[in-house]
């Protein structure tokens, strides 16, 4: 078997925690500008629509249908229309366009999980670690900056013209790579994402993260291939990878 030489990882969920990064700025913010105003708002919920409206418009253009191929445009799209809501429109009357323009890039500035940056501190020292995202190019390289992310290379589906889970997205990145599918892994805290790079004759590594999971998976979750399951590896942490990638 041909030994694993790259490593490529989903971002949002996977390397960083997008949800408290994203509540706690939403708080901050709400709480410099108007804040006698927003003292009762569910920034959760609100961070959590925000995110939602990033995963139906992703999925909707990567099966073909219109939309921008950068995140940062989209998500102000998304944001623009939630505060004209009836829910979040009070939070809209109170933000010019500076002010939008700066939250948008929240998503610039999210926090790694704790094992995130020490994790792959370690696995880059044997193999190749890149992102494959849909996030746009300057959104990771500032994520990066941000979060201490060591990354050899940053793939986004904004180099691709197409976002996860189109399969184009998974074979441009083994095609800059130089690599063949067995040659390389996709980690991912979404069971689609590794599906869809499984389909591509990727090897498979999911870690479980707190409330990312958003397809039914089953009493007994997942599973490698060893215990009966469809995944090559399942991990707890990016250090518990950084073991297997020394011997891949």
């Amino acid at each position: 078997m041909q030994r694993i030489e790259a490593f490529v990882f989903d971002v949002f969920g996977t390397v960083v925690d997008w949800r408290s990064t994203v509540t706690r700025e939403l708080k901050q913010f709400g709480e410099k500008h108007n804040a006698g105003q927003t003292n009762s708002t569910d920034w959760g919920r609100f961070a959590q629509e925000w995110r939602r409206g990033y995963i139906q418009y992703t999925r909707r253009v990567a099966a073909g249908g219109e939309g921008s191929k950068n995140v940062d445009v989209m998500h102000r799209q998304i944001l623009d229309n939630m505060l004209q809501s009836e829910e979040w429109g009070h939070l809209g009357a109170l933000w010019d366009e500076q002010q939008r323009q700066q939250l948008n890039l929240v998503w610039h500035r999210l926090d790694g999980w704790s094992d995130a940056s020490p994790g792959l501190y370690e696995i880059k020292k044997n193999k190749i670690i890149a992102t494959l995202s849909n996030g746009n190019v300057r959104l990771l390289v500032d994520m990066a900056k941000h979060a201490d992310l060591p990354w050899d290379a940053v793939f986004s589906g904004e180099l691709f013209d197409a976002y996860k889970p189109n399969p184009k997205t998974y074979r441009e990145a083994l095609r800059h790579l130089s690599i063949e599918p067995s040659q390389c892994a996709m980690v991912a805290a979404h069971i689609y994402d590794l599906r869809a790079a499984a389909k591509e004759g990727i090897k498979t590594v999911y870690i479980s993260r707190p409330q990312e999971e958003s397809e039914p998976l089953g009493p007994e979750g997942v599973k490698s291939k060893a215990e009966g399951g469809e995944i090559d590896w399942v991990v707890k942490d990016f250090h518990e990878l950084a073991k297997i990638a020394a011997e891949a």
